[in-house]
């Protein structure tokens, strides 16, 4: 029961946080697949994750975490731009948690990963196949395709891709994503 209780806190922090509608709570994926959710559980966050947009090279990604956003919000992630329709693949194995639709995001695809930790897909101009809530999901498996829905819509077609971790709220992707020098 405390657990449970842990987890709604926490997706009702990172609500309040990131403006975003919740996933679906981790206990339904954990009914779902209750060995894959332990699994996750126990697994560590790689420090290196791949580029969520094919034939997108880590050169071409810029640090844009805590930039200036409308609404004085700051940027909780990363936009990564790319021809519009190009494939979005998943960072990491895990559950799907949400494939949707929010303001600020437009179509988005939400997966829950090692950790525990949740990564959000935004801007998205379709999703694939019959991609569902409660799917397993392999790293470099095709989720969506490259748009700007939401409040992008007025901007060149791009991911936005956010991780969030319990207990820290938004981190910022760019070192998971672009290996230091």
């Amino acid at each position: 029961m405390v657990g449970k209780i842990v987890c709604i806190s926490l997706i009702a922090t990172f609500v309040l946080l990131s403006g975003c509608q919740p996933p679906a709570s981790g206990d339904a994926a954990g009914m779902r697949y209750p060995i894959l959710y332990m699994q996750l559980q126990k697994t560590d966050l790689p420090t290196q994750l791949p580029i969520p947009v094919e034939n997108i090279k880590p050169r071409q990604i810029q640090d844009t975490w805590g930039a200036a956003r409308s609404e004085g919000r700051k940027h909780e992630g990363l936009d990564i731009f790319a021809k519009r329709g190009t494939a979005v693949q998943s960072t990491t194995q895990g559950i799907v948690l949400q494939v949707g639709t929010n303001h600020l995001g437009g179509k988005v695809v939400w997966i829950m990963g090692p950790d525990l930790s949740r990564h959000y897909y935004a801007h998205l101009e379709d999703y694939a196949g019959q991609i569902q809530a409660g799917d397993w999901v392999e790293a470099g498996e095709v989720i969506g395709y490259v748009g700007n829905s939401g409040n992008a819509k007025n901007t060149l077609p791009h991911l936005h891709y956010g991780i969030y971790m319990q207990g820290q709220g938004a981190i910022n992707p760019y070192p998971y994503l672009v290996p230091s020098s």
